[in-house]
């Protein structure tokens, strides 16, 4: 659920908040280069850090470093989906789908999801666990949103679960064929669904 961090100058955190920075950095690389292309190195470039503050703020290494930028990843999803709270299930999942519209559209189809990437690439079985733990985080908000806007909990599951799936899926072919298209077809079933299951 990766908000477009640092897409604009808006987002992006002040100068003096290097740390900050780089974990805005690394989170942008995860979604274009994945976790073999999110090395210091790199994320130094793409923030303009010093080199030296790598082991002052990141003592763990570069696993810490990924840690953090799951943590951003996820958050900042989360904060802006509460906005829902109370809406039906298609608003819902209208605006799920509108930020990761706008992840594609920013990057003009180059980035994808910041934590998918850790899940298909990490070798650091911490990260996965993280990676999985966020995944389910997702799953239960979104399940909570649709619960409070008037679905069964077990049906607000299965949409939950089905959402995101089937977002994630439609950002990967999305990126792969450098087209929206994948994306455009798998929000308007999506929508649907939404509608179906929230009229029940």
């Amino acid at each position: 659920m990766d908000k477009p961090e640092g897409s604009s100058a808006g987002d992006r955190p002040p100068r003096t908040d290097v740390r900050a920075r780089m974990v805005v950095g690394a989170v942008r690389l995860l979604a274009t280069k994945g976790v073999e292309g999110t090395s210091f190195g790199e994320v130094l470039k793409a923030t303009d850090s010093p080199r030296g503050s790598i082991y002052h703020h990141f003592p763990g290494g570069k696993p810490e470093l990924l840690h953090a930028a799951l943590d951003l990843a996820s958050e900042s999803g989360l904060t802006t989906m509460e906005a829902t709270h109370g809406q039906p299930p298609d608003v819902v999942v209208e605006r799920f789908l509108a930020l990761w519209r706008l992840l594609l559209d920013r990057s003009q189809l180059t980035a994808g999801c910041a934590v998918m990437a850790v899940t298909v690439a990490a070798t650091d079985d911490d990260l996965l666990v993280h990676a999985g733990t966020i995944f389910r985080t997702w799953t239960e908000r979104l399940t909570d949103l649709f619960a409070t806007g008037g679905m069964d909990v077990d049906s607000a599951r299965q949409l939950a679960v089905i959402v995101i799936a089937a977002t994630e899926g439609a950002v990967v072919l999305s990126r792969a064929e450098r087209s929206a298209k994948p994306f455009d077809d798998v929000e308007t079933v999506l929508l649907s669904m939404a509608k179906s299951f929230g009229a029940r």
